[in-house]
């Protein structure tokens, strides 16, 4: 890490050695074509659609009921199934993830014991017992054909197969009917993405409905049947289709649910007709039922049931809500292009004043960036729900769970996690229920391509939002990346490690990174758009995504996706030597006179100075007659012949010659270390004596011959005081230590706290309220406990006055 000054003739630049290249297995630039599968007709090398692409489709025709006693769902449907691909079918596949609460099930026999040395939550322990007591599971009543005549099936886990009476042929329809019913989960105390939740103090119940009804499973082109067990972390490989539901539900509940309202003049009251009438025509959202309405019908019990109806469209999934707690609020939004969508939010009083105030906000605000760098939102409705369920999503409605305390305050942390998930959920529409990835194989596809474009609607949410702090940032990442337990985010979902960062966090940072940094917002924006419309109502595998960025793009990325998706290297690049070198004027008054000042800065080392402190005798005072010529003669006195031999060489140089060996120029070599492996652009800012600054990007082929050690020539007119990689954090570096040089301390603070005593308290706003009342109640206490003192008083009835006139 020190600079070495060398004063030589340029052309010294010419014999640094080459550097060894990697070997074939081991170079980072090898194409990535070996690793994709073979293009062709269904799937191009230009990552689009080709024109032999086929998917299947399911539409549904379900019936439901829901049992406010008991907790229980029972329901029928009918599903008509298209063969669209080339292959004859003997059989199908059927998903019955409710059976992951089974007593017994894969989902329980894999759980890996938890850490109870250092003991247990209540919740926690309370999960643990409910997990081997809860009656969970579908029961499968009756599998039939049209007929009514049974279809032969086999239940295998948290799949079903029904065994076809006749072979589906390519191009052809099947229809049969399932009925069945299960426990619905309490989220309390069972973990999944459904579920109920009690408020005992009111004795209602939220209920958020998901994977509650026997789905067809996916038949793709790349994997056939995709049914691998639903184990709880890889979600669902879906068929898009048309879906009519008919819920039925206790009279006094409200529900929500994917797709339309087709009879509203049966559930709805009339003032909640008109308000949704109104709320077509309002620029922010309002109340379709207000919180006092919501806290009047928590009263009610009623016995008499409703059935709403809803119907939906190419979608692939359907989820639905149903409460006496919902306050409801609404807002007709009208972008630019495309068609009116309508944003809702449903919350009990518990949420309040939270939800009111952001959840719908949030909800539009999603649709207008995402469909901005994405396509127009598609769907008629969006809406987010409040309940149980931390953060899920489904076509057209999602759940989330964030409320404030119970005094109506909140944190810092619960606003943004709740604007937050509603931005990710709501997102969600776009990756994957649009554009429809495989996530029981590969979850970073949604989750981690959905957390990207999060973020960059949250930095469109207001400035510095939530403090820089968001996961998808490269600087997030780092710690996680230079770990020892993590595996490549081409890693099925169910064996990933660290599922956070590895699914969610790191490929989001991987594309602000490739946005930021290798391709440029505008390029990377143009075939990020490419990509989402090309697979829109499609399923696109990895290579697609990885063939369509390149292809739009026209940057060679193969390097990117084999680093940050196929290895576990990290971004750690550092400095090593930096030389420096000047032009020789060949001119030895000018060069000797240089090295001169060179000694005499260097001065006398610790042997020297002691020496001269001791007064060492010397041999040569007491025998002065060794001294001869060398004792006289100083190699950088400069001679005669020297000084003859330079103006004969300056008489032989041609003008363009000389104007080079006059050249004033600072010659940099400086070389940088690949320590953590993933090779990267090196983004290096540069600082000169004269107080300037620049930021040199190099692109990442650098690395090409050799992607452990590389060097950079830098020209400059003025000497560098200082060198910084990644000055930006944008790359993701893990090591700050090595970034600089000359080496520099890395400066920290120090915290002292008090030996005892409480610290602040961590919501602000509940501080700042507590703070109000006691300011309120000294103003009382000063006025005699009267009200407002007797002068505030009078200056407010003389304005009073005033005012009548």
């Amino acid at each position: 890490m020190k600079i070495l000054k060398t004063w030589l003739l340029f052309s010294v630049l010419g014999s640094i050695a080459m550097a060894v290249p990697p070997s074939y297995e081991d170079d980072p630039f090898r194409q990535l074509e070996e690793l994709l599968p073979t293009a062709n007709s269904m799937r191009t090398a230009s990552g689009a659609p080709g024109e032999s692409y086929w998917q299947q489709r399911a539409d549904y025709d379900i019936k439901v009921a829901l049992d406010d006693e008991k907790q229980r769902i029972t329901g029928e449907e009918t599903i008509r199934y298209s063969n669209n691909s080339p292959h004859t079918l003997d059989y199908l596949w059927v998903q019955l993830e409710q059976n992951r609460f089974e007593e017994g099930s894969d989902a329980h026999a894999v759980r890996e014991a938890p850490n109870l040395s250092s003991g247990s939550s209540f919740k926690e322990m309370r999960r643990i017992l409910n997990a081997d007591g809860f009656e969970g599971g579908f029961k499968i009543l009756e599998v039939t054909d049209v007929a009514g005549k049974d279809l032969s099936h086999l239940i295998v886990g948290t799949m079903m197969r029904i065994n076809l009476p006749q072979p589906l042929k390519p191009g052809g329809k099947v229809s049969f009917g399932i009925r069945w019913e299960y426990n619905i989960i309490d989220s309390k105390t069972t973990r999944g993405r459904s579920g109920h939740e009690l408020f005992e103090e009111d004795g209602n119940y939220i209920y958020e409905i998901a994977q509650w009804f026997p789905r067809m499973a996916a038949y793709t082109d790349y994997t056939g049947w995709q049914h691998k067990q639903f184990l709880g972390r890889g979600e669902f490989t879906l068929e898009f289709g048309d879906y009519r539901v008919e819920i039925t539900a206790p009279a006094d509940h409200v529900v929500t649910a994917t797709g339309e309202l087709q009879n509203p003049e049966g559930v709805l009251s009339e003032a909640q007709r008109k308000r949704l009438k109104q709320a077509e025509n309002v620029k922010k959202p309002m109340f379709i039922i207000t919180p006092e309405e919501a806290k009047e019908n928590e009263k009610s019990r009623s016995k008499q049931t409703k059935t709403w109806v809803f119907k939906a469209q190419n979608v692939r999934d359907f989820a639905w809500a149903s409460s006496r707690k919902f306050i409801w609020d609404a807002q007709l939004h009208k972008p630019e292009s495309g068609r009116p969508v309508w944003a809702m939010s449903f919350y009990p009083n518990e949420a309040e004043p939270l939800w009111s105030k952001y959840s719908t906000h949030a909800v539009v605000h999603t649709l207008e960036v995402f469909s901005r760098y994405t396509f127009d939102y598609p769907y008629p409705v969006a809406i987010s729900v409040n309940g149980p369920v931390f953060g899920m999503e489904y076509p057209m409605i999602c759940f989330n769970g964030p409320r404030p305390e119970k005094d109506g305050t909140y944190s810092s942390r619960t606003k943004y996690a709740l604007i937050g998930v509603v931005i990710h959920e709501v997102g969600h529409n776009y990756f994957p229920m649009i554009v429809n990835s495989d996530e029981r194989q590969w979850t970073w596809m949604d989750e981690g391509i959905n957390s990207f474009v999060q973020f960059l609607a949250e930095q469109e949410w207001e400035e510095n939002y939530a403090s820089g702090k968001e996961r998808e940032r490269p600087g997030a990442i780092t710690s996680y990346m230079s770990s020892s337990n993590k595996v490549p985010i081409m890693t099925n979902s169910e064996s990933i490690k660290q599922f956070g960062p590895n699914a969610y966090s790191k490929p989001a940072a991987a594309l602000n990174v490739l946005r930021e940094t290798v391709m440029g917002r505008e390029n990377f924006d143009f075939a990020f758009k490419q990509y989402s419309r090309r697979w829109m109502f499609k399923r696109p595998t990895p290579a697609d995504f990885f063939r369509s960025m390149e292809d739009a793009s026209g940057v060679d990325l193969d390097w990117f996706w084999r680093g940050w998706f196929y290895t576990t290297k990290h971004v750690d690049i550092g400095i090593g030597k930096v030389e420096m070198f000047r032009i020789d004027t060949q001119n030895p008054d000018v060069e000797k006179g240089i090295k001169r000042e060179q000694r005499d800065e260097r001065g006398d080392d610790r042997i020297d100075l002691e020496n001269r402190k001791a007064k060492l005798p010397r041999r040569t005072d007491r025998f002065p007659e060794l001294l001869d010529f060398y004792n006289r003669f100083d190699e950088l006195d400069v001679t005669d012949e020297e000084r003859d031999r330079y103006q004969e060489l300056m008489k032989d140089l041609s003008k363009e010659e000389k104007e080079l060996l006059r050249s004033r120029d600072y010659f940099y070599v400086v070389e940088f270390e690949n320590v953590g492996g993933l090779v990267m652009p090196i983004v290096l800012e540069v600082s000169y004596e004269d107080g300037s600054k620049e930021i040199l990007r190099i692109p990442a082929e650098i690395w090409k011959k050799n992607s452990e050690s590389v060097s950079k020539l830098i020209v400059a007119k003025s000497e560098i005081a200082g060198l910084r990689l990644d000055p930006l954090r944008e790359l993701a570096d893990a090591d700050a230590l090595n970034d600089r040089w000359p080496e520099r301390a890395i400066e920290g603070r120090i915290k002292l706290r008090r030996d005892s005593g409480k610290g602040g308290g961590s919501n602000p706003m509940r501080d700042a309220r507590k703070a109000e009342e006691k300011k309120q109640q000294e103003k009382k206490e000063k006025s005699g406990g009267k009200g407002k003192p007797d002068g505030e008083k009078k200056a407010e009835q003389a304005a009073e006055k005033k005012k009548r006139g």
